[in-house]
């Protein structure tokens, strides 16, 4: 959660700054005052924050471990063995990279490799939720979607990109970081008619004694 929410803040400030001190070239017509300069620039500086903050994330527990409930003590705790993403893995160092380098292998997180595809999304079409914002704003002749925050406008006018990257993130991590749960398969076996629980029963049997998981004399029960 904070990663995300970060990039995008990171990525409209640092395209804010780049825009204002170097900016030259108009972005978008919807949004007159962004600029190509800022684009590229708060692109760059996001994927380098994004891979630098998921770096220190990993090393606090509350950040990567889930909230437990300890009934005996009646407190919570946050410690736990991090999973996979959240552990040093050995990468090889692309080739081309090696001689100028002089590293074969580098030590780094998965979430910091996962961080640097969040960032990318979040500075080259995270930004277009804010541009559709504009454009919406411009048909309808207004300047803010409302003015509960005082200077800023309205809560749409902060999250605008916000929402796009939420999307994002959900798809993202639904398809390359989330493994296979097991209580919820079990839960959808236990509502399938006896029949069915049957016929898979059958099928898994027969995959674990090809496996040799389990011994095939069993194989009549």
């Amino acid at each position: 959660f904070l990663a995300p929410v970060s990039i995008v803040i990171c990525n409209d400030i640092m395209a804010y700054m780049f825009g204002f001190f170097f900016g030259r070239t108009p972005l978008i017509k919807l949004s007159p005052k962004k600029t190509w300069e800022g684009f590229i620039g708060g692109f760059f500086l996001t994927i380098v924050f994004g891979f630098l903050f998921s770096y220190v994330l990993v090393q606090f527990e509350y950040f990567v471990c889930p909230v437990a409930y300890n009934s005996e003590s009646n407190s919570f705790s946050t410690g736990c063995e991090p999973s996979e993403i959240f552990r040093l893995h050995d990468y090889a160092v692309p080739p081309f990279l090696q001689s100028l380098l002089g590293w074969k292998t580098v030590q780094l997180y998965p979430f910091q490799i996962h961080s640097i595809a969040l960032s990318t999304f979040g500075s080259l079409i995270g930004p277009f939720g804010g541009f559709f914002a504009s454009g919406f704003k411009r048909a309808f002749k207004i300047k803010d979607f409302s003015d509960t925050i005082p200077g800023h406008g309205g809560i749409m006018d902060r999250f605008d990109c916000q929402y796009l990257m939420a999307t994002f993130v959900h798809v993202y991590i639904a398809s390359f970081i989330r493994g296979p749960n097991p209580s919820k398969v079990l839960q959808q076996l236990l509502v399938l008619q006896p029949e069915q629980q049957l016929s898979i029963f059958k099928v898994f049997k027969a995959h674990l004694i090809e496996k040799g998981v389990i011994p095939a004399s069993i194989s009549d029960l």
